[in-house]
């Protein structure tokens, strides 16, 4: 494990990153397994904190989490799929929304690699209902984490992204407690041992960042 491990990341991460917080009354029914793949509308046309006050009480940490790579068919759904699972499996359905696109349009509208749903599915994550998107203006301002899978997609949402939500972008790995590397490899040209890497890695860091919104959650729930 690296030092400090998942402790020291997200004990800063509760302390800097901004959550929208959204009544109970609101979010009955709203998000199950599988109308996680995309936001609802009650919830997509309400971001910030204008949802309910600071002292209101009942009142959750909606998380939403934007995972991106560059085409959006092979780490980032993969991410998407692996963290959905560990939301629903957490009891957090509810209070959490998970997505994924590309900084790039060469794939949208299709299924992640073939590659990569054989191997999520030998761990049991579902990726053959997701479809392939490319990153909009609009998910800078409706998202509270926007994790790159490497540096070069950091860099393009960079220089896409306004100054006001920069604080947003971070690199998935950031999360991560087992494994050192900083980025997740690209699999796409190599063979099916790359993608079981991507798991390995993607698995670690999800871990990571699904501490981190559970004790957001509970941080709020106690408030």
């Amino acid at each position: 494990m690296r030092p400090g491990g998942r402790q020291a990341g997200w004990q800063r991460f509760l302390e800097l990153l901004p959550f929208t917080r959204v009544s109970r009354w609101r979010l009955s029914g709203q998000f199950g397994k599988h109308d996680n793949a995309r936001m609802s509308s009650a919830v997509g046309q309400s971001t910030g904190s204008q949802n309910a006050g600071p002292n209101q009480k009942g009142a959750f940490a909606m998380t939403k989490v934007l995972f991106v790579c560059m085409g959006n068919i092979c780490r980032s759904p993969t991410a998407e799929g692996v963290f959905r699972k560990m939301v629903v499996d957490a009891g957090l359905s509810n209070i959490v929304h998970v997505d994924s696109a590309g900084t790039h349009a060469y794939h949208v509208g299709e299924a992640p690699d073939l590659r990569a749903q054989q191997a999520a599915k030998k761990r049991g994550y579902d990726l053959a209902e997701l479809s392939a998107r490319q990153v909009t203006q609009d998910d800078f301002r409706d998202y509270d984490l926007i994790l790159a899978m490497d540096w070069e997609n950091l860099a393009l949402l960079q220089q896409q992204c306004p100054r006001a939500f920069k604080h947003k972008l971070h690199l998935l790995m950031r999360f991560a407690g087992e494994h050192d590397a900083a980025t997740v490899p690209d699999p796409y040209y190599g063979g099916p041992e790359g993608f079981n890497t991507v798991l390995d890695y993607v698995e670690d860091a999800c871990q990571g960042l699904i501490d981190v919104v559970r004790k957001r959650a509970t941080m709020y729930a106690a408030a």
